[in-house]
């Protein structure tokens, strides 16, 4: 599984090369797709980032015009981040890439084998939850 994984970021970085994206700035788009708005300690937190680390993607990504920090409405100290247009398309973009990518790596398999990989994956998914859930009752 760790093997397909990370093979399978690696061929997604080869699909956003010609973005000028790298790993660390796509992921941070595609998650701000589905959180856009997100206080930037929070984003730090929830991509596992160090606030230095995350500091540097978020200046070259809001250079490229991929993203806009924006203060709090009521605390000014804190900074939002928002996808731009540019940066919404650029999610468009990915996700059409990620469509092709996905059917090219799920070639040969038949719809009742895809059905079988999901159900089958979402299993170790829940399994995977349990035991992150049961190491934080112990840590």
């Amino acid at each position: 599984m760790h093997d397909v994984s990370r093979l399978r970021r690696s061929v997604f970085d080869d699909f956003m090369r010609p973005a000028g994206l790298t790993r660390s700035q796509w992921w941070i788009i595609a998650h701000l797709s589905r959180h856009d708005g997100m206080i930037q300690s929070d984003l730090a937190n929830v991509l596992d980032l160090g606030k230095a680390a995350l500091g540097g993607l978020l200046d070259r990504l809001e250079a490229s015009q991929f993203i806009e920090r924006r203060p709090d409405a009521t605390d000014r100290r804190v900074k939002r981040i928002y996808l731009t247009g540019n940066g919404s398309q650029t999610v468009q973009d990915m996700v059409v890439k990620s469509h092709e990518m996905s059917e090219r790596i799920l070639n040969g398999l038949s719809i009742e084998a895809r059905r079988a990989l999901v159900e089958n994956l979402a299993i170790v998914k829940a399994n995977l939850l349990a035991l992150r859930a049961e190491a934080g009752e112990h840590g």
